[in-house]
């Protein structure tokens, strides 16, 4: 028992209640827990039931940490309201959604937290929350815990968001109207252009519920004692060093599971998956594009059609992943019509898979992406190019560090305000042809390479990862020390 006593660190991991942040959540309860952390990571009850239900084809299942507990890891489970009732479909009820996250989620989350405070051994240490939660550091601080802030996105955005205030003197965001030219004054950023901004911070009216949620949630993270980036150091390292100056400030991606693909263990898909093996397994090396625009922004009938259209036209070979509410929850089949017999054998249309599994086939040649981050990170591992589309928040940066930083991708459409099929079917076929892949994949190569490096032993990711535990320990020493005098 004494033993028991003297384990690391006990923190609480409350993810954020969508997908792409679920994701590296887990991952991360996973790294601290083969660190000897003892974990409790949180999800809420909705998350809870969406993701049982996708593998189980109900909500029965308790825990789905329990195969990794089984492997040695000291991660419990458990749920916690979002203020809303489990039914309500999140989708189609996004402001309520959102809204209820802010003023009524905390009382939930205090309530747990205190609760877990009373029963758990080892103590707990420290809260670890999503950057977008805005309670985050009252609540640690009500209960004596360090605050440990998880960005779940590149380090530039959130230096554009840390740095809001700036764009707002400077006239580039929140003004009758935004100036158009590049921005040079943002710490650790040589030039960005407005366009390149996240899509929340290229708006006049900054007066939105959203907004409103952005700036609390960056209020907050000033209060935090830690931040935690899923990004590399060696992808941003001006960014990073400018952020290091304000607060401790880790970047400690790519955050992927151990073998990469092995994510079976851990339930984070919010539908079921369908297998694409076999099928890929009849195609040729690198003739497939596979195509998913995450597991969040929407996209209209209009524009789908578009990138149906073009699809259609271009005689590429696709996997094209379309959950349920791509359009809206209302619309369960928006695809053109007669579409899905036209590309019968070409291409295959689901709604949900695995998609580390997918971008791992060799039969892919190409990735039809919204840039979401997540999306990146796994693109660039497994050296798979990316035709860019994005849609909504931190993708319009992500696409600028894809395309003009790192050149590992192009876009789909040169104007993104407009789709057309002519475009789609221009692009697609500009992108699938082996010349161009190929140059794309020589770059991305040189991308990987400093993935490979920084997990590896004395890589930043490590060694950033290792600073973390050393602060976090000493910092947690200094508080016990106080309450004990």
């Amino acid at each position: 028992m004494a033993a028991r006593e003297k384990k690391g660190p006990h923190a609480i991991l409350i993810a954020y209640p969508l997908q792409g942040h679920l994701i590296p959540s887990v991952h991360l309860a996973i790294n601290l827990a083969s660190r000897g952390f003892t974990i409790t990571f949180v999800n809420t009850y909705s998350i809870h039931h969406q993701t049982t239900k996708a593998i189980n084809g109900n909500c029965s299942g308790e825990d789905i940490f329990a195969a990794a507990r089984e492997s040695g890891l000291d991660i419990r489970y458990d749920t916690v309201s979002d203020g809303l009732p489990v039914e309500l479909d999140r989708s189609l009820n996004h402001d309520e959604f959102m809204s209820g996250l802010v003023d009524l989620m905390p009382a939930h989350v205090e309530k747990l937290v205190a609760k877990i405070m009373q029963q758990s051994s080892p103590p707990v240490t420290c809260l670890v929350v999503d950057t977008f939660f805005v309670w985050g550091s009252p609540i640690a601080k009500k209960f004596g815990l360090l605050c440990v802030s998880f960005w779940t996105e590149p380090a530039l955005v959130y230096t554009l968001y840390y740095h809001m205030d700036l764009l707002k003197k400077n006239g580039h965001f929140a003004c009758q109207d935004n100036r158009k030219d590049p921005i040079d004054y943002i710490p650790g950023v040589k030039t960005i252009e407005p366009k390149d901004l996240t899509s929340y911070l290229q708006d006049d009216d900054a007066n939105t519920w959203l907004h409103q949620l952005i700036f609390a949630a960056f209020n907050d993270v000033r209060g935090a004692d830690f931040v935690l980036c899923n990004t590399v150091q060696e992808l941003e390292p001006q960014v990073i060093e400018a952020l290091q100056s304000y607060k401790p400030f880790y970047a400690i991606g790519p955050i992927f599971p151990r073998g990469f693909t092995n994510n079976a263990t851990v339930a984070t898909s919010l539908w079921s998956e369908s297998d694409c093996t076999q099928w890929l397994n009849s195609k040729p090396h690198g003739s497939v594009l596979y195509a998913s625009f995450g597991s969040y922004a929407h996209i209209t009938k209009t524009a789908l059609w578009e990138i149906a259209n073009g699809l259609l036209l271009s005689n590429v070979s696709f996997v094209w992943v379309l959950r349920p509410d791509i359009v809206s929850s209302n619309d369960v089949d928006p695809l053109p019509v007669g579409f899905k017999e036209a590309v019968r054998g070409r291409g295959m249309i689901i709604h949900w898979c695995s998609q580390t599994q997918v971008l791992t086939h060799p039969a892919i040649g190409g990735f039809l992406t919204h840039c979401g981050w997540n999306s990146i990170l796994e693109s660039i591992w497994c050296e798979v190019p990316l035709l860019c589309f994005p849609l909504l928040t931190d993708q319009f940066t992500n696409r600028k560090l894809v395309v003009d930083d790192w050149k590992i991708g192009i876009n789909l459409i040169d104007n993104q305000m407009v789709v057309t099929k002519e475009e789609v079917l221009k692009n697609v076929n500009r992108f699938m042809d082996e010349k161009i892949r190929n140059q794309l994949k020589a770059t991305m190569g040189g991308i990987k390479k400093k993935l490979e490096y920084a997990l590896g032993p004395g890589g930043s990711c490590e060694k950033n990862m290792e600073c973390f535990v050393k602060e976090l320990n000493a910092k947690s020493n200094i508080i016990a020390s106080v309450s004990t005098d």
